[in-house]
């Protein structure tokens, strides 16, 4: 009787979690993930348009950087994005996926335009803007706490139930936009007392963006400070890490969750707030212009770090405005300048496999009996 030796192939290399990386050399993958980037979107550059690739990167700094008025609408690009990106954050280190900041964003906004349309002519600027700032937080905080009860009575998908709610904000701003439509007929609320300018936030030193800017840098030190130093935060943190653990010592997960949300939906009423009454003075149903999305790529780029918000922040802020001026100055299409933001994220992102995890060749490596 015959017998056959049964033999395994082992693999060449296996992926393995690091236990932590220093920061230097984090760092430097994330730099050298940069300039790689760099690098390809040159070739690509070359291969498409046939362009200067210098030219190409030239101008993306200058689109962003090349006059005062640009440079102050990167600060409040950045502001607005990094505001946002705040706002999703406790949730997101609960691990409560929190999808849903493009409708509280939207809500918050709402809320405000409907506090400068309907009290505009009968309340003083000073109360009118308390005023819009408690309702956009309330809104928020009301379009956030919805799917989070559930989340936490029913244990229902949270992550179907905030995205579902960014329809129906986005539905209700448009119903909106046709019941205070200014021209009648317009289909939208146009610019919100612009006669008066009831409602809107002040310019300081004749920047009519600093007061954002400054109000956003307030929120991101109270953030870091909140989520670092605060028993909310050490709950939040704990509560992310695991649950069990959680009840174990004694922490109310359900109120956690709740509360958490709350807060959350009540920053991003607040970034409606800046977006209506300090920038576009009027609602539509693009005024989130897509920021509650991208701030899911800013908290978790930044590894949920306020303060290293900004840098991540900045960063897609320059790639938007640098590829709005590629497009404009050689002609091309925006397809093209969406192409290398593609390409310089995808090479961002994937850095953060390598600063995670590292690759380890098998000695073993062949067939083994």
């Amino acid at each position: 009787m015959s017998t056959k030796t049964e033999k395994k192939h082992e693999p060449r290399f296996h992926i393995v979690k690091r236990e932590g990386i220093p920061t230097l050399q984090a760092t430097l993958y994330r730099l050298g993930a940069v300039v790689a980037a760099l690098i390809v979107c040159a070739i690509v550059t070359m291969a498409l348009t046939g362009e200067n690739p210098l030219r190409v990167y030239g101008t993306m700094i200058q689109g962003a950087f090349g006059t005062v008025r640009k440079f102050w609408n990167l600060l409040q690009s950045l502001a607005m994005l990094l505001c946002v990106s705040l706002a999703v954050t406790p949730a997101f280190k609960m691990r409560f996926w929190n999808i849903g900041a493009e409708g509280q964003v939207l809500v918050g906004g709402l809320a405000s335009a409907a506090c400068m349309i309907l009290f505009g002519n009968s309340l003083p600027n000073g109360v009118l803007l308390l005023t819009m700032l408690l309702a956009s937080m309330l809104a928020g905080a009301i379009w956030a706490v919805i799917p989070a009860v559930f989340k936490a009575t029913l244990n229902t998908n949270e992550t179907l139930f905030t995205l579902m709610m960014n329809y129906v904000g986005i539905q209700l701003v448009a119903y909106f936009a046709r019941v205070w439509e200014n021209p009648k007929g317009s289909g939208t609320i146009g610019i919100i007392n612009a006669a008066t300018e009831k409602g809107w936030l002040p310019a300081i030193g004749g920047q009519k963006y600093l007061l954002n800017i400054l109000i956003v840098l307030a929120l991101t030190i109270f953030m870091y400070v909140y989520l670092k130093y605060s028993k909310h935060g050490y709950e939040i943190a704990v509560v992310g890490e695991s649950q069990n653990t959680a009840r174990y010592i004694g922490i109310n997960v359900k109120k956690v969750i709740i509360r958490t949300m709350l807060f959350s939906g009540a920053v991003c009423g607040i970034a409606g707030l800046l977006l209506v009454g300090g920038t576009s003075h009027t609602i539509t149903t693009e005024t989130a212009g897509g920021r509650g999305f991208t701030a899911i790529m800013v908290s978790w780029l930044a590894k949920f770090n306020p303060l290293m918000m900004i840098l991540t922040a900045f960063l897609l802020s320059f790639l938007e405005a640098g590829a709005q001026q590629i497009a404009t100055d050689f002609g091309l299409n925006k397809s093209f300048s969406d192409i290398l933001t593609g390409i310089i994220l995808f090479f961002i992102i994937g850095s953060e496999f390598f600063i995670n995890y590292q690759i380890k060749l098998n000695k073993s490596h062949g067939e083994v009996e």
